[in-house]
């Protein structure tokens, strides 16, 4: 299976892409399965941070060029024919739900990026918190080159995350940048060995889960939502995730554990 989904005791899912026979490019049904993935994590209550990977130097190169557009057009002439809605179970939605565009995610994702993260990649990087790299990786809004276009939230989340110059640099030139580069951008957290790269990802990972799931996620929830809105709105948005936290069981949780000199038990609930 392309798309592999394991979870650990520690509420940590690892994501990986397993294509390697195409670079880590996807065509529909991978997206699909991609997708699925996405949303096995968001409604397990017991998954609280993701791990998102790839196979043998490969992170992700997005859509296989060879099938994937194809496969999409034909399923958009059938649509507007209407004759189907979908194709084996796969629908248009799944190629932006699996690179985390209109999907509602608030638990933490992280990237660990062991090759060239392009195109699809990085319009999936956008939506991901935190992210490490080798000192191969590679990364690139790449569409252009080809006369495509990045529709997949590159455009709107770049210059979001990054400074303007940054991001333009990052979108006009349509070039791959390496993992040095990215870094002093500051479109990557570190780069790491390549040995120990996974390691390093699961390090992340247990210091976001240290913290009380609910509160992490309500954190998440209030800034993407903030971004999007006025700064009274957006307070407005961080007043209700205050309230929502605060009637939690793990908010009496926290300050017991400390005023108890142990470690916190959370519950998510």
């Amino acid at each position: 299976m392309p798309i592999h989904y394991e979870k650990n005791d520690e509420h940590i899912v690892l994501v990986t892409i397993d294509r390697p026979e195409a670079r880590n490019a996807l065509d529909m049904y991978h997206f699909r399965d991609l997708a699925d993935a996405w949303r096995d994590f968001r409604y397990d209550d017991d998954a609280w941070v993701a791990i998102i990977t790839g196979v043998e130097r490969n992170f992700m190169a997005g859509g296989d060029l060879k099938t994937y557009i194809p496969q999409i057009t034909k399923l958009q002439k059938q649509i507007a024919a209407g004759e189907v809605d979908e194709i084996d179970g796969c629908k248009l939605s799944d190629g932006t739900y699996a690179v985390l565009r209109n999907m509602k995610l608030y638990k933490p994702v992280i990237a660990a990026v062991n090759g060239p993260c392009v195109a699809g990649g990085m319009e999936m990087l956008g939506g991901v918190d935190i992210r490490i790299a080798t000192e191969h990786a590679s990364f690139g809004v790449m569409e252009p080159k080809r006369g495509l276009f990045a529709g997949g939230g590159t455009t709107v989340r770049l210059p979001r995350q990054l400074s303007f110059p940054a991001a333009m640099e990052f979108l006009l030139t349509a070039e791959r940048f390496p993992a040095r580069r990215a870094l002093e951008l500051g479109l990557i957290n570190e780069i790491v060995p390549e040995d120990e790269l996974i390691d390093r990802a699961y390090a992340w990972a247990r210091r976001i889960t240290a913290n009380a799931p609910l509160a992490v996620q309500a954190t998440k929830e209030s800034v993407m939502r903030g971004l999007a809105l006025s700064l009274d709105d957006a307070y407005a948005v961080e007043t209700e995730m205050s309230k929502r936290i605060f009637q939690t069981e793990d908010a009496k949780e926290g300050p017991k554990a400390f005023a108890e000199r142990r470690a916190p038990n959370w519950k998510a609930k």
